[in-house]
């Protein structure tokens, strides 16, 4: 999760600003200030928000360390980095109706409890295959965690200017704990082994569980649409597939069978999209989509966080696998960038109310391009990378926040929680596509530059940076020394073809917001 997500609920928040009262006398309630309780609630509720938001960070710079000790394969690389937000892109509506229905407050102690369990099971993996079905089963629960921590804030606090305050401080700390995830991942990876980037959440969340049933009402709506399995069916067969295709396509030579798994994948989307169209009770409520402005601001989303993800999963390697920083100090080298990002969030604010929205989202664009065209044109240094991510920082968290306050501005009130969803799931989507297409390519790219020394044999551990790192350790001696050589210049040269590639798409995902937001009012 990003900044998408803290706008998305600022918004949300702001047009929820009253319980409605199903008591027989259908009074209305008199709204109640929040005493300490509740505050101390909300603390406790933050924890959880809290961990979330770092392990959507905290993962890229354990990539080096992961495929240097795992040795995945390049796919397997990919899924590591992509099964989280994948799995969440499809769990995060019906997980929603689920703690409505059963109790948000029950959902989230389980959520809590298999997200620590998870994380256990993540951090002991033994190959790479494990870490990835750790890695599904945290984005399971981790599901749970989201929804259910908003839902309980909204019942908590039934002041609307307390909500909002709450709100506030639930976003702020969605924010901290993204430029957190960098900075923490660094410490622990200096000292300690890849996996506790995953054991960290078990005390956090133990400390949850324990404090939590004291502090934390039940609250539930059973009178909440039932869900639609199929849709959620029909979701993860469209979206898996594709990302699986891509990654075939990026990771090996079968070109027809990465092209059969794309369209196999765009067939189910239709599917879905019918379905959506046709059942009384949607998964997600498709008829937004006929807003030009609501259409257009959803695909920024998703072009912005493909730019974000894309960006993390080359520079945490770069800056640690070729030029040869340690993890404390290469996160760092991006922490500005994800300071820039919240900065830019938040001053964008006042200028989208006297500039136009598909000019200031134009300019983020740009921007975002612009980071990427540097790593492209100038030869890549710390410095580099730092200037690069704070441009291309400035450009996501402008361009987030404008786009986000389109989605839910341009929906009607009565579907806010809809066009919420919709931007919650454009994030994920986002993320799982941007590690799939920026991280399949600079992979692909690898494994077509790197020349294997003579005496060498040729395994599933070179298709990565961080594996071909462990083998040439390994191996030793003058032909050790020339594949580390080999390996670090293949990835530096994809690196720059990577990155060109992503100014190019920044750019015309640019033309394309003056043309869809041309109509946008702030």
């Amino acid at each position: 999760m990003s900044l998408s997500v803290c706008a998305v609920h600022r918004r949300s928040a702001k047009k929820a600003s009253l319980v409605v009262n199903h008591s027989p006398s259908n009074n209305p309630v008199v709204p109640e200030r929040a005493t300490t309780r509740q505050w101390l609630a909300l603390s406790v509720l933050l924890l959880p928000v809290l961990l979330v938001s770092v392990d959507n960070t905290v993962l890229a710079f354990a990539v080096p360390q992961i495929s240097s000790q795992l040795q995945p394969t390049g796919e397997q690389l990919l899924w590591v980095v992509d099964i989280y937000p994948l799995i969440m892109a499809t769990l995060l509506v019906p997980m929603g109706v689920v703690a409505d229905r059963f109790g948000r407050r029950r959902l989230l102690f389980i959520g809590s409890a298999g997200f620590a369990g998870a994380s256990a099971l993540a951090a002991l993996s033994p190959h790479a295959g494990y870490l990835i079905m750790g890695r599904a089963l945290i984005a399971v629960f981790g599901a749970m965690l989201m929804p259910s921590t908003m839902a309980l804030i909204r019942n908590i606090f039934i002041d609307g200017k307390q909500r909002r305050l709450a709100i506030a401080i639930w976003a702020v700390s969605f924010s901290a704990g993204g430029a957190l995830g960098p900075v923490l991942g660094g410490v622990l990876l200096n000292h300690f082994y890849w996996g506790s980037i995953f054991l960290m959440a078990v005390p956090i969340l133990v400390v949850f569980l324990i404090t939590a049933p004291w502090l934390l009402p039940e609250s539930r709506n059973p009178q909440s649409n039932k869900i639609d399995l199929i849709s959620v069916g029909l979701a993860i067969g469209a979206m898996a597939p594709m990302v699986y295709g891509i990654t075939i396509l990026a990771t090996s030579p079968q070109l027809v069978r990465g092209i059969t798994t794309i369209v196999g994948g765009v067939g189910l989307g239709l599917l879905f999209v019918l379905r959506q169209l046709r059942t009384p009770n949607p998964l997600l409520d498709l008829t937004l989509f006929a807003n030009r402005t609501f259409r257009g601001s959803v695909v920024m989303n998703f072009f912005i966080i493909v730019a974000l993800v894309g960006f993390l999963f080359f520079a945490t390697q770069d800056l640690q696998l070729v030029m040869g920083l340690d993890s404390i100090t290469a996160a760092l080298v991006l922490v500005p960038g994800l300071m820039a990002t919240m900065v830019a969030g938040i001053v964008v604010v006042p200028i989208v109310a006297r500039v136009k929205p598909a000019t200031v989202v134009f300019i983020s664009l740009l921007l975002s391009a612009a980071g990427y065209g540097l790593v492209a044109l100038a030869t890549t240094t710390p410095v580099i990378i730092m200037v690069a991510f704070i441009v291309l920082g400035i450009g996501i968290g402008a361009g987030e926040t404008v786009s986000n306050d389109l989605i839910l501005t341009t929906a009607p009130a009565d579907q806010s929680g809809a066009a919420s969803a919709i931007s919650e799931t454009a994030y994920e989507v986002g993320a799982a596509m941007g590690a799939a297409v920026i991280g399949g390519l600079i992979t692909a790219s690898f494994r077509h530059q790197l020349i294997i020394p003579q005496g060498i044999r040729n395994t599933h551990g070179l298709d990565t940076l961080g594996g071909a790192v462990e083998v040439a350790h390994e191996v030793g001696g003058w032909q050790g020394a020339q594949l580390l050589t080999n390996a670090q210049q293949a990835f530096a040269s994809s690196a720059v073809i990577t990155a060109g590639v992503g100014a190019l798409l920044m750019c015309l995902a640019a033309l394309y917001a003056v043309v869809a937001l041309r109509d946008a009012q702030a």
